[in-house]
């Protein structure tokens, strides 16, 4: 049998980002829920989802992420992961990082 996965929504500076996990549970911290063995894609090559590299650069180096319990929006147990998500609080539209373009020339 796999370890569960687990889709976890939760609020950061006004967005809403949806990550993936393995282990979700609360915190020794009081008020802390903690979520470790985050998963990510694996792309060899061609960067194919911008946000997941975001996602990865941003927590790619996490043991455990130590979230406060009132930013918790959704824990929900999965079956296959889906794609991870920056997503506006207010709209709900993902969010989407500009390709990087060469400065105009003066």
């Amino acid at each position: 049998m796999s370890k569960p996965l687990y889709k976890v929504s939760f609020l950061n500076h006004g967005k809403v980002y949806e990550l993936y996990a393995r282990r979700v549970a609360s915190g020794s911290l009081w008020g802390f829920v903690e979520v470790a063995e985050l998963v990510f894609d694996v792309h060899d090559g061609l960067v194919v989802d911008p946000t997941e590299e975001r996602l990865r650069a941003e927590f790619g180096d996490t043991r455990v992420l130590h979230l406060p319990m009132q930013a918790v929006l959704r824990v929900e147990e999965v079956e296959r992961k889906g794609q991870s998500a920056i997503r506006d609080a207010v709209s709900g539209e993902r969010v989407v990082t500009p390709f990087p373009l060469p400065a105009k020339p003066r």
